[in-house]
């Protein structure tokens, strides 16, 4: 690749509520919203961005691609690195974060838990 590729800048989660995703993403990462209009709102995390955005809004980003329904299955997950997985588990359960599995060692050496998202977007945090 002649241009090397130097990061990851955003993520754009479409989702069916608005409201509820800005709420949880508020919470669970504890982030204040960066940016907000009437289709999305923007958290930074690190350097990426979370944009949530409404799903009525997304064929404008993904034409001719559809926007699958959130109850089709899961297609990816993301990972936030962090150094004390049961730590942040605690602390996500606290703020009423609810996980799918973990805290749990993998065969492959690490420590997980996985956790989603009101539209169903997959997290998990690994040590």
């Amino acid at each position: 690749m002649a241009t090397p590729l130097t990061g990851l800048s955003a993520i754009t989660l479409f989702v069916d509520d608005l409201a509820a995703a800005k709420e949880f993403y508020g919470r669970a990462f504890g982030l204040p919203v960066m940016f907000e209009d009437g289709a999305s709102a923007v958290f930074n995390l690190g350097n990426t961005l979370i944009n949530l955005l409404m799903t009525t809004e997304a064929l404008g980003l993904i034409s001719p691609a559809r926007v699958a329904d959130q109850f089709a299955g899961a297609r990816a997950q993301f990972t936030i690195t962090v150094d004390d997985v049961d730590a942040v588990h605690a602390e996500l359960s606290a703020r009423g974060v609810e996980f799918i599995n973990g805290p749990m060692n993998r065969p492959w050496g690490i420590r997980t838990a996985c956790f989603a998202d009101p539209a169903g977007h997959l997290w998990e945090i690994a040590h």
